[in-house]
């Protein structure tokens, strides 16, 4: 077995060298070796607590073990599918997918990752309505391929592959009335987050998805919601929409939809919409996508989703961890700008960027691993796994307590020094 300096230098010869600077720089040189529940072990035994859960991706926790045996009981019959015949774990997956979002979404389109869902949303608003434009929200982040990165509003991503596809544009996210002024004639649909993610675990205002859902009705718009970081119980509803009730024409999914073991990722749309693809079924395919081990470990985590009622799990926690959170903010001004978010989806943003590389440093050194938002490096994202003990959470505020400590002294130490 390879020591960890070799695994690192292998990062540096055939992966990144840059990320591996990145890592090394915050002091994140372990490497991590398996996993279950909220606990990640590293190659010397040491465990830490996720509270990054794969980028939102762990809802159901490492190695869930009910996940896993459906997982085996599939791989034992058939991991891939032919493509030529009707498969069973597809078509439940799909059912079940329909059962669980809200209203009368239906028809699903499954494939890999969440980037996918949201190429295949935006093919299929410009399909239905014969319209090419997209109008999406600044600071947003659907994904990176050329499609989803025309939708993301952060130009920094952007700007070395112009030109993308042409037809988007953004306007301020929780502004209805800049929406509104942005919808024209051309208008296929209009991509939004129920709380920007990425953007650093930004709220709408109060109402704001309604607005939307009107507002798409009057311009017979196609409203796309994606809730690829906040479905899945994140935000303490099944889907991040409910919260205002809300059903939009499309819903994008994916992260925790694979159960924490299997890359997965869908669409879902009302019927309507799906009108098109039932004429010509082939304009959009995939390989890999729907295949009968990642349908197989779908369709569980639907289920373990409500028969465990992680939706309302991520509410009482969540509720907790924002309290003490907050509690923290008060006690270091100087250093936390705001806490906040919904459910177990939570930010804590920062007074200035450079403290983010100091925080995670001492949280790791704790032996707790968080990172910061992709769009917004001031914020520190908190996003366990919705199975997280009250017992945990104590823990974690626990630790950030001591690693804010532990910043605030040598915040405190360069200034004397300067």
């Amino acid at each position: 077995m390879k020591s960890k300096e070799e695994i690192i230098e292998l990062y540096e010869e055939h992966l990144n060298p840059g990320l591996a600077r990145i890592f090394k720089f915050m002091g994140l040189n372990s490497i991590e070796v398996e996993a279950e529940g909220v606990k990640v072990k590293n190659s010397s035994g040491e465990e830490y607590l996720d509270c990054i859960g794969g980028y939102g991706s762990l809802n159901f926790g490492h190695r869930p073990s009910e996940i896993i045996t459906a997982l085996q009981q599939q791989l034992e019959k058939m991991p891939l599918s032919s493509k030529l015949l009707f498969n069973r774990q597809q078509a439940e997956f799909a059912a079940k997918l329909a059962e669980v979002t809200p209203g009368n979404l239906k028809y699903s389109f499954i494939c890999n990752s969440g980037t996918e869902a949201v190429e295949g949303a935006l093919k299929l608003a410009r399909l239905y309505t014969g319209r090419s434009e997209i109008i999406s929200t600044i600071n947003s982040f659907h994904g990176k391929s050329m499609g989803a990165l025309s939708a993301t509003g952060k130009k920094e991503y952007k700007a070395p592959f112009q030109p993308l596809v042409p037809g988007f544009k953004h306007v301020p996210f929780g502004d209805i009335e800049a929406l509104t002024e942005a919808v024209t004639s051309e208008t296929a649909a209009v991509i939004v987050e129920p709380i920007q993610g990425e953007g650093g675990i930004v709220l709408p205002p109060k109402g704001y998805l309604t607005e939307v859902r009107r507002l798409c009705n009057e311009k017979e718009v196609v409203m796309i919601v994606d809730e690829i970081q906040t479905g899945l119980g994140r935000t303490g509803t099944n889907f991040a929409v409910e919260f205002e009730e809300v059903v939009p024409d499309i819903m994008t999914l994916a992260k925790s939809l694979g159960g924490g073991v299997m890359p997965l990722g869908a669409l879902i749309a009302k019927p309507k919409l799906w009108e098109p693809l039932c004429e010509a079924p082939m304009l959009h395919t995939s390989t890999f996508g729907g295949n009968p081990l990642a349908a197989a470990a779908g369709k569980k985590a639907l289920e373990i989703l409500e028969q465990d009622e992680l939706a309302l799990r991520a509410r009482q926690r969540g509720n907790s961890l924002l309290t003490e959170l907050n509690k923290l903010q008060i006690e270091y001004p100087d250093l936390i700008k705001e806490v906040r978010g919904r459910g177990l989806m939570i930010g804590i943003e920062l007074t200035t960027e450079g403290i983010g590389g100091m925080l995670i440093s001492e949280l790791t050194k704790r032996n707790l691993l968080a990172a910061y938002t992709l769009n917004s490096p001031q914020v520190i994202r908190v996003e366990p796994p919705l199975i997280i003990t009250e017992k945990e959470v104590t823990k974690v505020v626990e630790v950030f307590s001591a690693a804010f400590k532990e910043v605030a002294a040598m915040n405190s130490q360069e200034k004397s020094i300067g």
